[in-house]
């Protein structure tokens, strides 16, 4: 197989890495360092003709693709595919009269958010700025402006892509229109995106940052979140996270974003500044570029396990038991409001989100004692609380699969979508549709 593999180096502009090569396990590296991929080459492209050669390569003989860019959101489950690195797929147009941008599948979120900023413009950003724009897009994406906007897949127009059988395509709802519903939150398991167009959106004001306090205070503020989120306009979005880093005192936070001027933000978020004396507080007017900071999410990789599961509601009983015990030895217990937008129509795999919280469950399997212990409070919380079973695509773990994101009906009808459009099984996500 390694000497049929190597025949790749003649049919691709990029860099091809197979076993036993110097940097080759560096390249199949995920995101998550707690997940292995084991794959037979890693194709660093250089553009789309070379992904083009890679799936038509892959199909003669019978074999798979998986794309990544840099490896978040990795599972392991495309063992034994051809790992194809996009990052050099870089592509970044901004069109401010209309509103539209195009980004290669390598473009991370915080590129986007810095092109678009200076023109009052801003992308669906979620909470790190080093994720890619098109694997967020292809997994439906939950962001801080999703309240207002919807998922992120909703305001994707097109994409270019690479089709199972090596050939680019040009894909909007005109001209293939079940794919390109799949492909707006079904996951990367239809085609090999090389770029994708969508739609910016006004930005001309915006206020956030992240309000911390000790834990002692955690039920003043679990009620101050309570109290906004019952009655927050679309255009703000609050996050609260119960938090303990190694060698530190548990914390809690609030992480706030509007669409907005100071003076209303800052009338919206009173009830924060009736609670005692902060730790710190970040909020301030931002650009859209500047997102990225509020949470301070790690930039570089590292192993992680996490669990993430949509509330039913948040009521006082819901609150308490959240806040019963220490979240140790997760670092962190995250509940997002969701709500507005998202709880609208939208013409994707996902539909409507109609629970009003997301809950996500992180923690750091530092040996095997950690992994088990963090596991286990993961699961003792989501058994506690009242969830509704569903997950978020972008929010699912290695070991749960699409039929934790999606209903039955749409699960068959995404079978459906796969089918026809890669009979053979040709390219994998990291969560596949299975057949």
């Amino acid at each position: 197989m390694s000497n049929d593999l190597n025949d790749l180096r003649a049919l691709v502009r990029g860099r091809v890495l197979l076993p036993g090569d110097d940097g080759f396990d560096q390249a199949r590296r995920p995101w998550n360092l707690a997940v292995e991929q084991r794959v037979p080459a890693v194709v660093e492209v250089a553009d789309a003709a070379d992904v083009a050669a890679v799936v038509g390569f892959a199909r003669a003989r019978g074999l798979a693709v998986s794309a990544q860019p840099n490896g978040h959101g990795a599972t392991g489950e495309p063992e034994g595919a051809i790992l194809l690195r996009t990052r050099r797929l870089d592509t970044l147009e901004i069109d401010p009269a209309g509103r539209r941008a195009r980004v290669g599948a390598g473009v991370a979120s915080g590129s986007l958010q810095a092109a678009a900023a200076p023109y009052g413009l801003t992308g669906l950003p979620g909470s790190s700025p080093v994720v890619s724009v098109a694997g967020v897009a292809l997994g439906g994406g939950l962001s801080w402006f999703g309240r207002r906007h919807g998922w992120v897949a909703d305001s994707v127009t097109a994409f270019d892509v690479v089709d199972a059988d090596g050939r680019q395509r040009h894909v909007t709802a005109g001209t293939d229109p079940d794919l390109f519903w799949a492909m707006r939150g079904g996951g990367g398991s239809f085609a090999v995106v090389t770029a994708l167009e969508l739609s910016l959106h006004r930005a001309p004001h915006l206020y956030g940052g992240r309000v911390l306090w000790a834990a002692r205070h955690a039920p003043d503020v679990m009620d101050a979140f309570r109290q906004i989120t019952a009655t927050a306009p679309d255009e703000l979005s609050l996050w609260l996270e119960l938090l303990h880093f190694p060698g530190s005192d548990p914390m809690i936070a609030v992480d706030a974003t509007y669409l907005g001027d100071t003076a209303e933000a800052r009338d919206l978020l009173s009830p924060l500044d009736r609670l005692p004396h902060p730790l710190a507080d970040s909020r301030r007017p931002m650009t859209a570029a500047e997102l990225g900071t509020i949470t301070g999410e790690p930039t570089d990789p590292g192993a992680g396990s996490s669990r993430a599961e949509l509330l039913t509601g948040l009521d006082g009983t819901t609150a308490k038991t959240l806040l019963a015990d220490p979240v140790a030895p997760l670092m962190m217990a995250q509940v997002r409001h969701l709500g507005g937008a998202f709880a609208r129509p939208s013409d994707s795999p996902h539909g409507p989100l109609l629970e009003p919280y997301a809950l996500y469950l992180f923690g750091v399997p530092a040996d095997p004692a950690t992994a088990e212990a963090v596991t286990a409070r993961q699961r003792e919380l989501a058994e506690a609380l009242p969830v509704s079973g569903r997950k978020p695509f972008t929010f699912l773990r290695p070991g749960e699969s699409v039929a934790d994101a999606f209903t039955p009906a749409t699960l068959n009808r995404l079978r459906d979508v796969k089918r026809r459009h890669d009979p053979h099984d040709t390219i994998r996500g990291n969560f596949p549709i299975p057949g």
